[in-house]
Formats: C-alpha cells, sequence, structure tokens
C-alpha cells in the first residue's frame, strides 16, 4: 500500500560498488526514516546520463518507504576513469559486471522487503544481462530498448540514424571515445559503447561473440521477475516496435508493456526523458508505486498487445 504522508527525511551516503572484475563504480544509497522498508530499489540509468539525473526520483522513493541505490555506469560520471582512450568498457559490460555488482551490493544493503529495479532505456535492458538477475523481485521499465535504428520513430528515422550511427563512430574513431559532452549530445561514451550503440543489429546477442551468444540469451531469460514496461507515445527511441523487441528476450518473466500519452499527464510532451523530472512526482511517480509496491499497473487502459 502506498504510505499516504512521505517521510522527507532521507539520509543519503555515498557508495563505492566493486565489480567481479576490480572496476569500482561510484554510487549513492538513499535510506528511508522508517525502520522497516518497504524494500530495496535500484535506479539504472539511461545510456550517457549520470546518475544524479535520477536523484530526485530516488528520494521521492525513500521518502515512500524504499532503500534506493543510484550508480554511474563504468565510463560515466563518478565511474569515469581518468583516461577515456583505450578503457575497453563495453555496453554489455554495463549489465555483466556493473548491474551485476550493484545487485549484489544493493542485496548486501537491503533491509528487508524485495528488491525492485527501475530501468530507464538501456537501464531497462540491462539488467538480463547479469547473471544474478534471477535474484530481481520486480521491474519496472521507461522507454527501455536498446537502439536498433529501424525502432526508432518513423518521421526522426534518418536523422537518428545520421547522428547515432554515422556522425557517432566516426568521431569516436577520431577522439577514442564519444566526445559527448563537448556536443551536447548527453554524457561522453567508451568507444566500446558507443560502437555497440552505433552498429547494433536487430538482435542483441550478435554483438557477443559467437560462443557467449547462448549463454547472453539464458540469462536472459532466466529473469522470473514481473515486468511493467513503460512507452511515451513520443519517445522517438522508445516506440513501441522497441519495447517490444527488448521484451521479446525476456522471455521467462510476465511481461506487460502500456503506451502513456502525454496528455495523461496534461502535457503536451514527455519524450524520452521527461518522467524522471520531478514535476512528474504528483503523476507518474506516484502512479509507479502501485507497480513497485503492490505490483498492480496504474494503466490497465493503456496496455498494448504484442
Amino acid at each position: 500500500m502506498i504510505q499516504s504522508k512521505p517521510d522527507s527525511s532521507v539520509d543519503i551516503r555515498p557508495a563505492a560498488i566493486r565489480c567481479s572484475d576490480g572496476v569500482v563504480l561510484g554510487g549513492h544509497v538513499f535510506r528511508t526514516a522508517r525502520p522497516d522498508p518497504i524494500g530495496m530499489a535500484i535506479v539504472n540509468a539511461a545510456t550517457g546520463v549520470l546518475a544524479r539525473y535520477y536523484r530526485r526520483y530516488a528520494g521521492f522513493l525513500a521518502a515512500h518507504g524504499y532503500d534506493v541505490v543510484t550508480y554511474d555506469y563504468r565510463g560515466i560520471g563518478a565511474s569515469r576513469p581518468a583516461r577515456m582512450r583505450g578503457c575497453g568498457y563495453r555496453w554489455r559490460d554495463w549489465g555483466e559486471l556493473d548491474f551485476a555488482a550493484a545487485l549484489r551490493f544493493a542485496q548486501g544493503e537491503a533491509r528487508g522487503g524485495p528488491v525492485v529495479v527501475v530501468g530507464h532505456s538501456i537501464g531497462g535492458f540491462l539488467p538480463g544481462l547479469a547473471e544474478n538477475a534471477a535474484d530481481i523481485d520486480r521491474m519496472l521499465t521507461v522507454g527501455a530498448q536498446y537502439a536498433w535504428w529501424l525502432d526508432y520513430v518513423a518521421h526522426r528515422r534518418l536523422g537518428l540514424f545520421a547522428k547515432w550511427h554515422l556522425a557517432m563512430p566516426v568521431l569516436t574513431a577520431a577522439f577514442g571515445y564519444f566526445p559527448g559532452r563537448r556536443l551536447g549530445w548527453l554524457e561522453d561514451l567508451p568507444a566500446g559503447v558507443a560502437h555497440e550503440w552505433s552498429f547494433r543489429g536487430p538482435r542483441f546477442e550478435r554483438s557477443h561473440p559467437r560462443r557467449e551468444r547462448r549463454r547472453a540469451l539464458e540469462r536472459m531469460a532466466a529473469v522470473r521477475a514481473p515486468i511493467l514496461a513503460v512507452a511515451v507515445a513520443d519517445d522517438e527511441f522508445g516506440t513501441a516496435p522497441a519495447i517490444r523487441r527488448a521484451l521479446h528476450y525476456y522471455r521467462g518473466a510476465e511481461c506487460t508493456a502500456v503506451m502513456l500519452r502525454p496528455a495523461d499527464y496534461g502535457r503536451e510532451t514527455i519524450g524520452h526523458f521527461s518522467l524522471f523530472h520531478d514535476s512528474h512526482a504528483a503523476g507518474f511517480w506516484r502512479d509507479s508505486l502501485r507497480w513497485l509496491h503492490d505490483g498492480a499497473n496504474p494503466w490497465p487502459d493503456r496496455v498494448i498487445s504484442g
């Protein structure tokens, strides 16, 4: 049940999350003031987005009874190496190593209750790559997809293809990493991450070496947590085909996809990013608690098939 009066006294402290390969990720733990937390939530960021973008949503969850972990993937923000060129980090590492470590860390910090994941964009797909993803109890994904360009919204597809699948690999080759910050195109990205995005095909497992593909698919299928996948009608990346393509790999999970419209929240636009802006605290954020707390779909009239 949703807590009627949120507690604003949330304790926030930095966290160092050690991965199995020795890489240490920077993050934060948000401790609810409740002595009996509802559970532990992990917030997974979108590609090229700092974890601090989600700090208000994390604080909202903590004020409503959750302990929360946020973190930056390797190569981003508080987890950025001293030298980006040649760091060797890949997109798949964010799931296989980084999320796996964040989940172990969260389990160690948990004071009871289920472990839930809120994943934005690639952050809703990466959990399935972790060997311990079967430990997740529930997932909420927002615009979750893995950037196959033919899933982009039709009227923007060619422009997005030119930006992310032509310009990005050229710039990455020139700089040794993708200089997104100086361009105003999200954060800088390690070359391996940028190239996986640029050259991703319709089947994500093809970005793995052939001998590792079956195992990647098995990990995705091993997830049993129910998933509520949120799409927004004016999201140029997280279209209905993109959401369905990502959910297809979670074969062992009960998946429900919903398509929200900006007008549902009195907006003209929402797009790919703004649901995590605090202007949505009284709307989408509060609705999301119904799923995270009780497993109840807050938008039963917005379910999309497929």
